[in-house]
């Protein structure tokens, strides 16, 4: 094996890490890469990882979204792939986003795809105003039931790949697909022809695209303001 290219959030870099250390490995996104210990920085990343890394400030501008979906927006639940952050990154991140968009913000944790009846249970209870999801491949795969739970409580969720909205989910602000097909594409070339990860600075996607579910907002209730519909890449009838 050459290359391993790796998408899905951070858990399949991760775990492709723990496996080799040898073997280059190109991401095609995975979140905050630094932060993760996925790399030693962007600029030397050391190590047999590199390509692209989404920056933790994606999750607030999805939260400026949402906000503006709901202008009274004050709590809201993350449904997140369990042990991914430490608790003192989870207790910063809470706090920068109580003081900023004064929102309050759980985490509901899934380790393992039986934890998502209990997950939804618990965000259920919170009574929270919206939902983001994150970007793990447990949720992907998982789509459907988590589109369901959204549905049935009736709660405003973004998602972090289009996928979700072309299968009903409200709507997803995410880094282009096709910029990143490309730029993990030219990763691969430049390894291949012998470059080292390590050499190789990771980057920051420059397109992220907002794709809105006109029918899943009908069904909410929801008004799409003209703002957010000017913005979207693409709008869902």
């Amino acid at each position: 094996m050459d290359v391993i290219v790796t998408g899905g959030g951070n858990v399949s870099t991760l775990a492709a890490r723990k496996a080799t250390t040898t073997i280059p490995i190109v991401m095609t996104g995975s979140w905050s890469a630094v932060d993760s210990g996925l790399v030693d920085s962007l600029a030397r990343p050391g190590g047999n990882v590199t390509g692209l890394s989404v920056p933790r400030e994606l999750g607030l501008k999805q939260i400026e979204l949402l906000r503006d979906l709901v202008p009274s927006l004050s709590r809201m639940v993350v449904l997140a792939r369990k042990n991914l952050d430490t608790p003192a990154q989870r207790a910063q991140g809470k706090a920068m986003i109580q003081e900023f968009f004064r929102v309050t913000l759980e985490i509901v944790d899934v380790q393992e795809p039986e934890d998502l009846a209990r997950a939804f249970v618990t965000a259920r209870a919170l009574r929270p105003h919206a939902m983001i999801v994150g970007p793990d491949p447990l949720f992907f795969e998982r789509r459907d039931q988590i589109l369901d739970f959204a549905r049935t409580a009736r709660l405003p969720a973004i998602y972090p790949f289009r996928d979700f909205v072309d299968a009903g989910g409200l709507m997803s602000y995410s880094l282009s697909a096709l910029e990143g097909f490309r730029r993990t594409a030219r990763y691969v070339d430049k390894i291949l022809k012998g470059a080292k990860p390590a050499d190789l600075p990771v980057e920051e996607p420059t397109t992220y695209e907002l794709v809105i579910n006109m029918k899943t907002a009908k069904a909410l209730g929801l008004v799409i303001p003209p703002s957010l519909l000017l913005r979207a890449a693409q709008v869902i009838e």
